[in-house]
């Protein structure tokens, strides 16, 4: 397995728990973003989780992402949306946009986290009319309520067994790339 640098920000413990699964299972160096190496030259893989916050990762990991260079990069990230809704997805975009020169984002992982009580208290007192108040958004918060559970828990350590599987493909790639390069740079036989 490859040296992973699992780095993550949380504040409900949503994506700590996913990321402790991501260590776990790639036995790979587990930090919070607060506490993480300037240098991350010596890990293969690093591996960022978030929570989201306007539609974008909250505060101390969109200050981080710029520092992170030349890395080959999985994103993670927890919320109150639907996985895989059209917010969940952008968010991605917009934490990849972020990340420092000469990244290579290899994949991401999307898992629903219960929200915080206080946020929840704030939303109900706004405008019923708000988005982030209307009923659909209340029966999201219920479906988010019991996440991440087990089976995100799972879906997490499953995820990093396909981040390596994928290097493993990429990296068979580049050799048999270089191997024609190499192949066709020499003189026929005679």
């Amino acid at each position: 397995m490859r040296k992973w640098a699992v780095i993550y920000s949380s504040t409900t413990g949503n994506t700590k728990a996913i990321a402790e699964e991501i260590a776990g299972a790639s036995g790979g160096d587990i930090f919070r973003v607060q506490d993480a190496p300037a240098d991350l030259s010596a890990y293969e893989v690093v591996a960022l989780g978030y929570w989201l916050r306007r539609g974008g990762p909250d505060d101390l990991m969109k200050a981080f992402l710029p520092k992170v260079t030349n890395a080959c990069v999985v994103l993670f990230q927890t919320h109150g949306a639907d996985v895989g809704s059209e917010h969940a997805v952008t968010s991605f975009a917009r934490a990849a946009y972020l990340l420092g020169a000469h990244c290579e984002v290899l994949g991401t992982f999307s898992a629903q986290g219960k929200l915080a009580p206080a946020l929840i208290a704030r939303r109900k007192k706004s405008d019923p009319d708000d988005t982030h108040n209307s009923p659909e958004a209340q029966e999201r918060w219920g479906r988010a309520a019991n996440h991440p559970n087990e089976e995100d828990r799972a879906a997490a350590r499953e995820f990093v067994g396909k981040m390596e599987h994928k290097l493993d493909l990429l990296e068979k790639f580049r050799r048999e790339q270089e191997e024609r390069r190499h192949a066709s740079s020499m003189p026929p036989q005679k």
